[in-house]
């Protein structure tokens, strides 16, 4: 299904991509007037119109530059404060930062830190953004499954987020390192970042690392892009228990990339 899926979203015959966008934009009630092309005209393909840019201005940062911001438009799956080396999957159900990540030393390094879970339902802008000014240390792409993360399926399958395919970015901080890991679903043809480009291919990989050295890794600030869902999941971003502290959100709570989710601790 994701190879299936994978080829109609690049189709660029004009007849067929429009019906798909248009089709698309009508079953799940998308808001065309924030894309930054006239739709579906202005987009070769299914897969461009669903990486949309939306009009410059749409989402602002706030002021302060001490605000922690939400990095992707969507609802809140959890967040909160980690209990010791857990995240809360959904009531009742919680998995390890170690599996999260696949590394078993990462339960060290954000233990009692915080988390925020993001879902991208199909409606919403699907590229994705830095939360916090960094500099990119490592990315590395662990293959698994592509269950569904809807809100039905998380609710029931234990540890999805931990078995499905994902992409884990690192980012060295002022505070010390945070991650950004984005998530791969059912029909989720591919992950990509703007320094990369494809990561997570349709027909799958073994696992990779990508390490950028000190100053060799890319400077971003708060706000730039760090990847696109070429069709969309789930965006979970661990940060470690000192150097800052998330509002309180509850599972349910729409965000738009850029809103405040929270504040760094003064220097």
């Amino acid at each position: 299904m994701g190879r299936l899926v994978h080829r109609l979203s690049r189709v660029r015959q004009v007849w067929l991509k429009d019906t798909l966008i248009k089709g698309f934009c009508k079953l799940y009630g998308v808001d065309t007037s924030e894309a930054q092309k006239p739709v579906p005209s202005g987009y070769a393909s299914f897969n461009a119109f669903f990486t949309r840019r939306l009009l410059v201005g749409l989402r602002p940062l706030p002021a302060d530059p001490l605000a922690v911001v939400s990095p992707v438009d969507g609802t809140v799956q959890n967040a909160g404060r980690l209990s010791a080396d857990k995240l809360l999957q959904a009531k009742g159900m919680d998995y390890s930062i170690a599996e999260l990540l696949a590394d078993s030393a990462a339960g060290d390094t954000f233990r009692d830190g915080w988390y925020l879970s993001v879902y991208l339902a199909p409606y919403n802008y699907h590229r994705v953004h830095v939360p916090v000014t960094g500099r990119l240390r490592q990315m590395r792409y662990v293959p698994g499954e592509r269950w569904a993360v809807n809100s039905a399926t998380v609710a029931t399958l234990p540890g999805i987020f931990a078995e499905n395919e994902r992409v884990v970015i690192e980012l060295d901080a002022s505070f010390g390192v945070y991650c950004a890991v984005m998530v791969g679903a059912m029909n989720v043809a591919s992950i990509s970042t703007p320094w990369h480009g494809e990561v997570c291919p349709a027909t799958g990989h073994s696992a990779r690392r990508w390490r950028y050295p000190g100053k060799a890794g890319a400077a971003l600030t708060r706000g730039d892009e760090l990847g696109q869902f070429n069709l969309g999941s789930t965006v979970i971003v661990l940060f470690p228990a000192q150097g800052l502290e998330l509002n309180a959100l509850s599972p349910g709570d729409r965000l738009r990339m850029g809103q405040r989710v929270g504040t760094l601790a003064k220097a």
